[in-house]
This record gives C-alpha cells, structure tokens and sequence, in this order.
C-alpha cells in the first residue's frame, strides 16, 4: 500500500516563497511518476509538476520558471519549490504517484494511482 503525506503549506505573502515536501512509503519510489497538482475553491485540479526519474522528464504546468520540483530517492520524498508565490497560487496542493508509467510524464491526474491527503498553500496580496 503506498502512501503519499505532504507537509509545508502554510500561509505567505506575494512574493514570497514555500517548499513542499512529500513523504512516500513503498519500496520502488525510484520508478514511480511523482507529481504535484492543485486545486483552488470552485475550480478543477490543475496540473503543477511531475517527474519521471527513471528517464529524466520533468514536465511542468502554468507555474513553470517559478516553481521547481526534485526528488530525493534515498528518502522516498518528492519537494516542490515556490518562488515568487502570487495570490493566484492559492490552492491546495496534492502529491501524487503515478507507479505504472515507464517513460515520460502525465498531466492526467486521471493517470495517478495514489494520492496525499493535500496542504493548504495561502498566498496573501
């Protein structure tokens, strides 16, 4: 059974930055597509950023130039990076494992297998 916890969320002004982080159980996290999505009140979960160890794809959504992911496999942890947060970037932000994909990347979240139970990013004007 995988399980995805994030942590890091929290409240910051514009401008500022957070990082999250991602803690996963499972003994082949190295395999597995790890992403980052997020979903504001009243809209649809919106792709952020995944990555494909195995093959180096790193793909990113609207954020991208602001917003960086890395991994750490050794720790089974996945972080996400925000700088230069605006208040468009409130949402609450999900981890996801996409453990059956051999190359590239999805954008899907329908592709995900596994899911966090998501942290709270509020970004203040």
């Amino acid at each position: 059974q995988v399980q995805l916890v994030e942590s890091g969320g929290g409240l910051v002004q514009a401008g500022g930055s957070l990082r999250l982080s991602c803690a996963a159980s499972g003994r082949t996290f190295s395999r597995w597509v790890m992403g980052w999505f997020r979903q504001a009140p009243g809209k649809e979960r919106e792709f952020v950023a995944a990555n494909n160890w195995s093959d180096g794809i790193t793909y990113y959504g609207r954020s991208a130039g602001r917003f960086t992911i890395s991994r750490d496999n050794s720790k089974n942890t996945v972080d996400l990076q925000m700088n230069s947060l605006k208040p468009e970037d409130t949402a609450v932000y999900y981890c996801a494992a996409d453990i059956r994909r051999t190359t590239g990347v999805s954008r899907a979240e329908e592709d995900y297998d596994y899911w966090g139970p998501g942290t709270q990013v509020t970004v203040s004007s």
